[in-house]
Order: C-alpha cells, then sequence, then structure tokens
C-alpha cells in the first residue's frame, strides 16, 4: 500500500465516524421528541438523512 493510499483511507475513516456520531446524535434527539410510534419511526428516517434535510435547508436560504 503506498502513502498516498493510506491517507485516503484515514480521512474516509475519520468522515465515517463524523456521520455515525451525527447519526446518533440525530437519533436520540428525534427518538427522545416523538410523541407517537409514528413520529418515532419519521425521527428514524430524518436521522439517516439528515445531511439530505442539511443542504436543503441552505440551498433554500441561499435561495438556490
Amino acid at each position: 500500500m503506498t502513502n498516498k493510499n493510506r491517507s485516503s483511507a484515514g480521512a474516509v475513516g475519520r468522515a465515517s465516524a463524523a456521520y455515525g456520531l451525527g447519526l446518533i446524535g440525530a437519533l436520540i434527539y428525534f427518538i427522545q421528541s416523538a410523541t407517537s410510534f409514528w413520529d418515532g419511526l419519521y425521527g428514524v428516517f430524518q436521522a439517516v438523512f439528515w445531511p439530505a434535510y442539511l443542504v436543503y435547508g441552505l440551498l433554500h436560504w441561499l435561495r438556490m
């Protein structure tokens, strides 16, 4: 394995860890705020796809 491959593999690992922590935090937040089973289920959906919600909100705020 070359040095170039090692450095890019480390960057992917750090990004995966950051996404995983964000996923866990989002799951805790959305499930705690759920008042019914369906709200909880929707919260799990939101927790998995929170980056898409974030980008959509940013683009809407920038009016793009």
